[in-house]
Parts: structure tokens; C-alpha cells; sequence
């Protein structure tokens, strides 16, 4: 009796250690494409707020950055504390704040309900964030890269979808329809319910089974490591501060310069985040194949000269270059996040939340800058001068190869 009640736990934990849990990564997976989805409806019902209540560009800026800093500045914190005291029903939680701010958002009546409603959306977010990304490390199996990117995948699918759905049911419809996404939010919390029951029978378990040692990955001094993650998070800059110009002002820029609806600049959206939610599915596999650094590279060096032909393209040529960009780009943000777990092993929850966080706090500073210059040159201006942010992505040949270090250790 004795010997079977320890043995249960036992396997159970080296089955989590060992396996990979597909049936939960892409439950999380879908958890985050709901998330993320709703979260996309902020940006995508900006030409509809901006026209309603005469916003400047300016306004549009301080709107994402109210989102955005609401979205990141918890993130670490929340990463921190979880490492220590993990909290499986956190992520229902999280969710509900972002009911919260979907009725607020298609209630509101002026634009300090609105500021109010994206911080509570930004809330759940800076929640949900750092915990499903630990729910995607521990049913990864090892296969962290691939966990990420199915991870990312789902996140990337919902920011893809929130745009069309904005463009088929808000710009119809009106500020009022976004009270149809809080039904999606209550979906939400009904599976990150299950996903936290999940995650509590993995937590006990490993609590009452023998302690796994922790895998150290690296000899890297302190300021080696962190010198690294700096370089990371200037990346994580360029990224997220190009970006920033898409999802804030990509549908502005189409209008102006091509004088499309905003329906069809919604459906051009849509079909970069489309693009950006396939690339995304490339960086965490080819990450654990060929090393992580190299994928980096490729993501936000490679992307460059696309970005400095788009200002240029017509139409046609814009929504091939859009693609390009959106393929290419989105395949370092898996890539960028273990490469961060795996200069620091054990800081699953913090590394998350670190980067999470500055990646949204990056996007919400690049939107409340952009909306300035925007203001005070032209948007097309502002697609002119983002062109070059990838460039950034040389500093990638001071990371360290820490995969081949890797290896050298386990031969040795």
C-alpha cells in the first residue's frame, strides 16, 4: 500500500518531466488565443473611437500606453511571486479582469471610461501571461522551443482574429457590440478553470514527490548572463516598438496613403497578424534544432530590408511585404523567452514575466511616441523611421552560444 501510494507521484512526475502534455500545451494554447484576442479589440476599434469622440493621435498613444503599462508593469511581479508560491486558479482570475473590461469598454461613455476599461483588460493580461507561459514550460517535456511556439501560436492566431472580428461585428454595429467578447472571456475562464486544476495536481505532486535537480545549462559568469538578457531586451525593443506601428497605425497609414475603407484596412491587419500567427509556429522548433541564437537573428536582422521597402510599395506590394514581415519577425519571440529561461534556470514564472511585460510596456510606449510624431510629421512619416528599428538585431552576435556550450558539457 505504502510502496504504491509512492510510486503513483512518482511516475506521475517524471511522466510531467519527461513527456511532452500536448493535450494541455494546446488547451493553453487556445486559452491564449482567446486572450489574446480580446485583448486585439483595443487597437482594432481605434478609427471607430477616434471618429466618436474626436481623439487625436495623441489620445489613440495614450490609450495603448494606459493598456500597455497596465499589461506589463505587474508582469515580473507576478512572474516573481508565482516562482515562489504558485497560484493555479490565478489565470481564471486574470480572466475575470478582463470581463470586467470588455463591459466596461462597451459601456463606456467618454475617453476616461475608456482609459479605465483597457487598464482593467491590461490587468488580466499582465496576469495570465507569466502563469500560462509556466503551464507551457512544465507540460513541455524538455521541448521548450516547440512548447513556446505552440504557446505563441495561439496568442498570435487571437491577435490575428480580433481584427476581423472588429471589422464584421464592431465597425457594423457599434462600441456597444464589444459586450458579445465578454461571452468569449466567460469561455475563457471555464477552460483556464481546467487548465488550473491541471496545474495544482502537477504542483502537489512534485511537492510530494523526490525533487527534480535543476538542469543548469550554462557556465556563464553573473555578468555575462547579465549582460545577455540586456541584449535580449534591446531586442525585445526593436521588435516591440516596430510593432508598436503596426497593430496602432497600420490601418491609419492604409487609409491615408490608399484611401481604403476601414473594413479593408482592418482585413489588411488581419492578414499581417495572420502572418505573424504562422511565423510564430517556425521559431521555438527551429530554436531546438539549430540554436536559438541563430533563429533570433534571422527574426529581427532578417526582417529589415522588408521593413525599408513598405513605406515604398503600392498596394499589392504592401500586403506581400506585410506578410513577409509578419513571418519573418514573429519567429524570435519563442526563441528570445527560453533562450532568457535558459540563462536562467529556475525563473521560469519571473523570466516570463519580464519579458511579457516588457515586450507590452515596449508597445505601449512605442504607440504613445509614435502618436506624437505622428501628430507632428505625418503617418507615413512614422512608417519611414520604424523601417529601420530591425537593425538593432546586429547586437545578436554578442550573445553567447549557449546550446553548444550545452552539448560540450553533456560529451564531456
Amino acid at each position: 500500500m505504502t510502496n504504491n501510494s509512492l510510486s503513483e507521484p512518482l511516475e506521475q512526475t517524471k511522466t510531467v518531466a519527461e513527456k511532452t502534455v500536448y493535450s494541455i500545451l494546446f488547451t493553453i494554447s487556445l486559452s491564449h488565443l482567446l486572450n489574446d484576442m480580446l485583448q486585439s479589440v483595443i487597437p482594432s476599434i481605434y478609427p471607430l473611437i477616434k471618429t466618436n469622440y474626436h481623439l487625436s493621435f495623441s489620445d489613440i498613444g495614450l490609450v495603448t500606453l494606459t493598456y500597455q503599462l497596465s499589461a506589463s508593469l505587474l508582469q515580473p511581479f507576478v512572474g516573481m511571486y508565482t516562482d515562489k508560491k504558485p497560484k493555479p486558479y490565478s489565470l481564471s482570475v486574470g480572466m475575470g479582469f478582463t470581463l470586467m473590461g470588455l463591459v466596461c469598454l462597451a459601456l463606456a461613455s467618454g475617453f476616461y471610461w475608456i482609459l479605465l476599461s483597457v487598464m482593467l483588460i491590461g490587468i488580466g493580461s499582465s496576469i495570465f501571461h507569466p502563469e500560462s507561459s509556466r503551464v507551457a514550460h512544465m507540460a513541455s517535456g524538455g521541448k521548450r522551443g516547440l512548447a513556446q511556439s505552440i504557446f505563441q501560436l495561439g496568442g498570435n492566431a487571437g491577435s490575428a482574429l480580433g481584427p476581423l472580428l472588429a471589422a464584421l461585428i464592431v465597425v457594423p454595429f457599434g462600441q456597444g457590440s464589444v459586450m458579445w467578447f465578454s461571452l468569449v472571456a466567460l469561455l475563457a475562464i471555464v477552460i483556464l478553470f481546467y487548465i488550473g486544476h491541471w496545474y495544482k495536481g502537477v504542483s502537489v505532486t512534485k511537492t510530494k514527490a523526490v525533487k527534480l535537480p535543476t538542469e543548469k545549462h550554462h557556465s556563464l559568469s553573473p555578468t555575462r548572463v547579465s549582460v545577455s538578457l540586456g541584449i535580449l531586451i534591446v531586442l525585445i525593443f526593436s521588435k516591440y516598438f516596430y510593432l508598436a506601428s503596426i497593430t496602432s497605425y497600420y490601418t491609419f497609414f492604409l487609409i491615408d496613403k490608399f484611401h481604403l475603407s476601414v473594413q479593408a484596412s482592418q482585413i489588411q491587419l488581419f492578414i499581417f497578424l495572420g502572418a505573424v500567427a504562422a511565423g510564430t509556429m517556425a521559431g521555438g522548433p527551429l530554436g531546438d534544432r539549430f540554436g536559438r541564437k541563430y533563429i533570433i537573428w534571422i527574426s529581427i536582422l532578417g526582417v529589415a530590408p522588408f521593413t525599408m521597402l513598405l513605406p515604398y510599395a503600392n498596394l499589392f506590394w504592401t500586403t506581400i511585404l506585410s506578410v513577409f514581415i509578419g513571418l519573418i519577425i514573429s519567429s524570435a519571440f519563442s526563441a528570445i523567452l527560453v533562450y532568457a529561461q535558459e540563462l536562467m534556470p529556475g525563473k521560469v514564472g519571473t523570466i516570463a514575466g519580464l519579458f511579457f511585460g516588457f515586450a507590452f510596456g515596449m508597445g505601449g510606449l512605442g504607440s504613445a511616441i509614435l502618436g506624437k510624431l505622428a501628430d507632428s510629421t505625418s503617418i507615413n512619416y512614422v512608417f519611414h523611421v520604424c523601417a529601420f528599428l530591425p537593425l538593432i538585431g546586429i547586437l545578436t552576435a554578442f550573445l553567447p552560444n549557449i546550446e553548444v556550450k550545452k552539448k560540450k558539457a553533456a560529451g564531456a
